[in-house]
């Protein structure tokens, strides 16, 4: 049956096996964020990864909301792309003695997370809105939104500091 639990026949099969993707994401970056937050040496960088983990138990919530929605169990499904991204994350920080470099290196990791998060969340809204599932699509799109905003928000950062500061 090869990574999947359950055999996807159909794309309401797909959507909610890549909503259980996305669950597991958000509760891999729950449990991560602190950990960067605590070695982000930048001021400004601290506090967004402090209120992008606000932002993310707000996204697992909208997800737990979606399935309930859409009549299904919340469940998360392993997600072996976003283990390796935050393992190489973890690697990289733990490489970087100087701590100027080592937060170019988090804002780094947290934009492939972000990226990631972005693809998911819109093949998500694509996938709901093909089933006629307008209700799940408008929710999941609150997240969509959101991650392309601290998307931006951290290449903001990165380009008005921290890059230059690692250089």
């Amino acid at each position: 049956m090869g990574l999947f639990s359950n055999p996807i026949r159909t794309l309401d099969d797909l959507f909610v096996h890549t909503l259980q993707d996305i669950y597991y994401v958000e509760n891999q970056i729950v449990k991560n964020l602190p950990t960067m937050i605590g070695k982000a040496s930048d001021p400004s960088l601290r506090e967004a990864l402090r209120a992008h983990l606000l932002e993310t138990e707000g996204h697992v919530a909208r997800v737990e909301q979606v399935f309930a929605m859409h009549g299904q169990p919340v469940k998360g499904a392993n997600c072996p792309a976003i283990d390796g991204i935050l393992a190489e994350a973890e690697d990289i920080m733990g490489d970087c003695d100087d701590a100027e470099v080592r937060d170019a290196a988090m804002l780094s990791a947290a934009q492939a997370v972000e990226h990631y998060e972005i693809t998911r969340y819109g093949t998500l809204v694509a996938f709901a809105k093909q089933l006629g599932r307008a209700d799940c699509a408008g929710v999941l799109e609150q997240n969509l939104e959101e991650e392309k905003l601290a998307d931006a928000k951290l290449t903001g950062i990165a380009e008005a500091r921290v890059n230059r500061k690692a250089a």
